[in-house]
């Protein structure tokens, strides 16, 4: 959620969710962000456990909704997922959700760009990604940070599509 001004690394990828909010109206030019910006009430961000400064300066100023992974710890996935839902009240297939991988904790995806240890388990993965389907609210979704480069026999490719098909429907039983 960089901006130009705030990124630490000027690498383009950090910086989607800044131009989504209009704060970054130069990154992706002719795209009328300023005209089709979202507002952050129509935003939350869920595992978080590493910011760069001027991200955490952004989150504060808009106002945008986070949960943490001491909120995860606290309250469990279930819970955090529900009250997200509840917050940005979508309809059918109005919910777009961006997966990325870096949430995961680097035991289990190895290869994101930005490991940090202490992310989610599969299993909490799973879990938010199939109560998303069984809203039916999910309209669009998006992987991000898979670096096959920096991967382990695919470990983290694989858990990708895995957690794309949970958040589609796909189901044990």
């Amino acid at each position: 959620m960089n901006t130009p001004d705030t990124t630490p690394s000027g690498n383009v990828h950090g910086m989607p969710l800044a131009a989504v909010l209009g704060e970054a109206p130069k990154v992706f030019p002719g795209l009328d962000w300023d005209r089709r910006s979202l507002g952050a009430d129509r935003i939350v961000l869920i595992g978080l456990r590493s910011l760069d400064p001027g991200e955490r300066a952004l989150i504060k100023r808009r106002g945008i909704r986070v949960y943490t992974m001491a909120d995860i710890d606290r309250h469990g996935m279930h819970n955090v997922v529900e009250r997200a839902l509840d917050y940005l009240h979508p309809t059918s297939r109005q919910l777009h959700l961006s997966l990325d991988l870096d949430v995961v904790d680097p035991d289990a995806a190895p290869g994101v760009g930005t490991p940090v240890s202490g992310g989610i388990t599969i299993r909490e993965a799973h879990l938010a990604m199939e109560m998303i389907a069984q809203t039916g609210f999910l309209g669009s979704l998006e992987a991000v940070e898979v670096n096959a480069f920096r991967d382990t026999a695919n470990k983290t490719g694989r858990l990708a599509t895995d957690l794309i098909l949970s958040a589609f429907g796909q189901t044990i039983l």
